[in-house]
């Protein structure tokens, strides 16, 4: 079993930028797709960006592509979630986990961006 550690969050106003870690520990996640989630108040939980276990294919959603981009360090265990020109529309909690998700999740990481 994998636990996750996500951290970075904070709150920023419209275009500002924040950067998210997720460290992993138990066992190695370098064999795994990895990916970000968040979930938004009253909404259900959704993938925003993934990565492969190389680092070499990425995927996002519609509504974030352009702005974030995802990378991994596999010699750390670590994931990223660099978030660029943030909305108001991007605050939620955001969760990392094996895509699809395999792990029970971590607490995730409030990001709270105000207009």
């Amino acid at each position: 079993q994998v636990q996750v550690v996500e951290t970075g969050g904070g709150l920023v106003q419209a275009g500002d930028s924040l950067r998210l870690s997720c460290a992993a520990s138990g066992r190695t996640s370098s064999n795994y797709f990895m990916g970000w989630f968040r979930q938004a108040p009253g909404k259900e939980r959704e993938l925003v960006a993934a990565i492969s276990w190389n680092g070499l294919n990425t995927d996002y959603s519609d509504s974030v592509k352009g702005r974030f981009t995802i990378s991994r360090d596999n010699a750390k265990n670590t994931v990223y979630l660099q978030m660029n020109s943030l909305k108001p529309e991007d605050t939620a909690v955001y969760y990392c986990n094996a895509a699809p998700p395999v792990w029970s999740w971590g607490q995730g990481t409030q990001v709270t961006v105000s207009s």
